[in-house]
Order: C-alpha cells, then sequence, then structure tokens
C-alpha cells in the first residue's frame, strides 16, 4: 500500500479536524452570501478553496468555520452575526453533508454519521467590542473558539502585526480570558503577540489553541509560535494547529513579501492596495522578482519541528483556506490534507500519530475545554466587569 492510500484508509476512520477556514468571509466578499451563486455542492475553483466534494476528497471530519470580519469595520458585531448566519445558512443547505457542532460529543456524533462538523470561531477580539455580554451572545449562538485579536491591536490584547500598547493582555483582557473558561470557549492565540500568549497561559485555567499558526523557529514570522511558548502546550493541555500560508511557512516567502511590500511603499502605494495602479506595480515586481513556493514538506518541517519541542498530543492543522490568496503547492486547497499526511508518513510519522494530528487532538481540547467550564460554573456566575472598570 503507498502512502497515499494508507493515509485515505487512515482519514475515513480520523478525519481532519481543521482549525480556520474563511469560507464565510470569502461567500460575503464573492457573492454577499449568495448561495445560489456560489454553490459549494460544486467545484468553484476559480472563486473559493472550498467546496464539500473537495472536503470530502481531502478527508475533512470537522470544521472551524471563521466568523471573521475586519477589524475596520465601524460596527464589527452586527458583521459577525451576518457570518454567523451564513453559516447557519450552510447548515440549512446542506444537511447531509455538513453537521451543527458545539461540543465534542457533537463532533463525534457527525464523525459517526459521516458528516462534516461544523463549528464556528470568532477572529479578533474586536468581534465583541469590549462587551463579555457580547462573549457570552456568540457563545451562545454557536462560537466555540476566539482569536484574542486580529493582525491589530484591541483596547485590552496586543496582536503579533502591530506596536505593542497593551504589553500583551490587561487587566480586561485576563477578565476576558477568564469569562472564556467559564463558557467553555476555547482561547485562540493565533494572530496574538508572543506577550499576549504567555500573559493569556499564566490566565488560562483551561487549554487554549492555535487555530493556525507555524512554528516561528522554523519561519521568522511574528504570526507563528515561539519554542518557549510551544514547551508550555503540555502542561496547559492545548493544541497548536499548523497554518498553510506561504508567508508564514517558508522564509523566503516572509523574506519576499516584505521586499514585494516596501517596493509598493516605495512606488506611493500601501502594501495592501489592490487597484489597477497598484497592482500594475506588483506584477512587475513579480515578473522580476518571482515569488518563492512553499510545500506540504515547508509545512511537514514545521510538524516536525513542533513535534520535537510540544509533543505529538498537542497538533492539528488550521489551513486557512479562503483566508489566504496564495497556498503551497500540494496544499492548494481543501483536498490537499492527504499529500500532508503522506509526507509525515514517509517522514516515519505512525499511523497513531496521524490520528491525533488529525483528530483526537483537537476534539480532546474541546471537550476539556467544557470539563473546566463545568467546574467553573458551579463556582462563579458570569462576569459583567468593563474595560473601563479594569483598566481606566
Amino acid at each position: 500500500m503507498d502512502s497515499l492510500d494508507a493515509v485515505r484508509e487512515l482519514l475515513a476512520e480520523f478525519p481532519v479536524v481543521d482549525g480556520h477556514n474563511d469560507l464565510p468571509w470569502a461567500l460575503r466578499a464573492h457573492a454577499r452570501y449568495d448561495l445560489d451563486a456560489l454553490d459549494i455542492a460544486t467545484h468553484q475553483h476559480e472563486h473559493l478553496h472550498t467546496d464539500l466534494p473537495r472536503l470530502r476528497s481531502g478527508g475533512v471530519g470537522a470544521q472551524f468555520w471563521s466568523v471573521y470580519v475586519p477589524a475596520d469595520l465601524p460596527e464589527p458585531v452586527p458583521a459577525t452575526l451576518e457570518q454567523i448566519d451564513c453559516v447557519r445558512q450552510l447548515l440549512d443547505r446542506y444537511p447531509a453533508d455538513l453537521a451543527p457542532a458545539r461540543t465534542a460529543a457533537d463532533m463525534e456524533a457527525a464523525r459517526r454519521d459521516g458528516r462534516i462538523a461544523s463549528l464556528m470561531g470568532a477572529e479578533g477580539g474586536h468581534s465583541i467590542a469590549n462587551s463579555l455580554g457580547t462573549l457570552r451572545g456568540l457563545y451562545a449562538l454557536g462560537v466555540r473558539y476566539m482569536t484574542l485579536t486580529h493582525n491589530d491591536n484591541v483596547a485590552w490584547a496586543d496582536s503579533a502585526t502591530d506596536e505593542p500598547a497593551a504589553g500583551g493582555l490587561s487587566r480586561f483582557g485576563r477578565e476576558v480570558v477568564r469569562e472564556m473558561n467559564r463558557l467553555g470557549m476555547l482561547v485562540d492565540l493565533s494572530h496574538v503577540a508572543a506577550t499576549t500568549m504567555r500573559d493569556a497561559l499564566d490566565a488560562t485555567s483551561a487549554p487554549v489553541i492555535f487555530s493556525h499558526s507555524s512554528s516561528r523557529a522554523v519561519c521568522d514570522h511574528p504570526r507563528n509560535i515561539p519554542d518557549d511558548v510551544l514547551e508550555r502546550l503540555p502542561a496547559n493541555g492545548g493544541v497548536a494547529m499548523v497554518t498553510f500560508v506561504p508567508k508564514f511557512v517558508l522564509q523566503a516567502a516572509v523574506d519576499w513579501t516584505a521586499a514585494a511590500d516596501e517596493n509598493m511603499r516605495a512606488h506611493g502605494f500601501h502594501h495592501l492596495d489592490t487597484t489597477p495602479e497598484a497592482m500594475k506595480v506588483h506584477r512587475a515586481f513579480e515578473e522580476r522578482t518571482p515569488r518563492p513556493v512553499a510545500t506540504a514538506s515547508t509545512v511537514a518541517d514545521h510538524l516536525d519541528h513542533m513535534r520535537e519541542v510540544a509533543g505529538i498530543d498537542h497538533l492539528g492543522i488550521g489551513g486557512d483556506y479562503d483566508g489566504t490568496a496564495f497556498t503551497p503547492d500540494g496544499l492548494d486547497d481543501v483536498s490537499g490534507y492527504p499529500n500532508l499526511l503522506a509526507e509525515l508518513l514517509d517522514r516515519g510519522w505512525s499511523r497513531a500519530d496521524l490520528a491525533k494530528l488529525t483528530w483526537k487532538n483537537a476534539v480532546r481540547v474541546l471537550g476539556a475545554a467544557e470539563d473546566v467550564a463545568r467546574g467553573l460554573q458551579a463556582t462563579r456566575g458570569p462576569s459583567n466587569a468593563t474595560i473601563d472598570e479594569l483598566d481606566g
């Protein structure tokens, strides 16, 4: 049996839990949630990384759908509710394939039914607008993790890709973590500064996750996880879910992106400008300096290192599909997971190792958060603290 056949046999029993997929935002951006225009029951290669046939081909058994909204939206809470509504529309439209899931037990039930457990994660603390009541509202609607920041700081937590302001977590930020623990909502430390990671690990009484982050020792990008943080995961019980975004996993791509951004600024454009004039400048740069290409082997290098530091019980997968313009060769869309797993099998990972990576670790961490929440709810009620009270 070759490696791909062995992996497909494994995935039939222990499918992939992916920690982060931005399909809801892609559906908003491309079709304003018109599910007739972008029907994921059929292949939509031109617009999306994700559809039902490719999820099935990739061996996906559970997906955390990101209900992300940009931090600069003037009213992030209504937009987040629209994202949650998009996931609900998907569940209503495709019940034979997608199963609503809020608990570890729901994930296992979906696996037994042969459906894809569909959970939600909010990306960025701006989605709660400094309100613990809003946090509880998102939980009640099914959101089961929240990334404390996105690319920009929030008033109570520093982002990996912004200038330090809070020094990690503020007092209110620690209260957000405490309330997430009490609810059973996973604290997601992707996107946050290393200081925020350390403060959150100090504050939490439940396991944390990184829904889509890789190793900073292998690729020196601030979005990745330093080794000293990975070393704390065994004691915490958390899971780091490796991401596939080339500029986070391949050092040459990090360096190329920095040079491309500087080229844009030198020509008077913001590095995220996508106007025709700006893209003309960017295409000229790419013609002169071809973009480096990551592969499944690149991602496997991260997993090898993360396993060495954190251990096999603390790893998972979070591809960030439909949230990135570029993907590694062999991991072009959600059908590609078997290629990564075959690479790991060829490197000596066992079937038991892969089962933990794909399914067992992610299900365990959600179940552990639920256990902690039951204990906390028996000893304290909801927090009504405000940012003004705690941070001044």
